[in-house]
């Protein structure tokens, strides 16, 4: 099995996500791609794609958005298909409005699945939000291994 996991970041955290997800899914020759080394032509022959991004504005990053609308529609079509994103949980956010457009707004995760899915993508796990620390922007205690454990999941489906 043959499997890429695209993603896009900010401060490095996304990276993080992307190679513990490669390592839950190790068994399954997982490469790990920044989304500016990311092109159609990497999706021949895959079984499973695996696209994350950082949450900015309540959606995926623009790099992430080209890649998604750059991939043909026969491209993935019944390819195994996953999305992740990082965001600061909705509680950590002090104030009441910011909580209230996080929760009406939305993550990135979701976006990223519906294309995948639009592109004949077939969705084999739901998708996922990992958490960063509101301060520091850094991956939240225990994120990186509930990554991992996420991925195997993707193996198994």
């Amino acid at each position: 099995m043959k499997a890429l996991i695209v993603y896009d970041t900010v401060s490095g955290d996304t990276e993080k996500l992307a190679r513990a997800i490669a390592l839950g899914i190790e068994k399954c020759s997982a490469e790990v791609l920044h989304v500016s080394n990311a092109d159609p032509e990497r999706l021949s022959g895959l079984s499973l794609l695996i696209v994350g991004s950082p949450t900015l504005s309540y959606k995926p990053t623009p790099a992430i958005v080209r890649f998604l609308d750059s991939i043909p529609e026969s491209a993935i079509t019944d390819i195994a298909v996953a999305a992740f994103d990082t965001r600061i949980a909705a509680e950590d956010t002090r104030k009441k409005f910011m909580r209230f457009l996080s929760d009406t707004g939305g993550y990135a995760a979701n976006p990223i699945a519906e294309k995948l899915r639009k592109k004949g993508g077939i969705l084999v796990l739901p998708p996922e939000g990992f958490f960063v620390e509101a301060n520091e922007g850094q991956l939240k205690d225990g994120e990186a291994a509930r990554a991992t454990a996420w991925a195997k999941l993707a193996c198994h489906a």
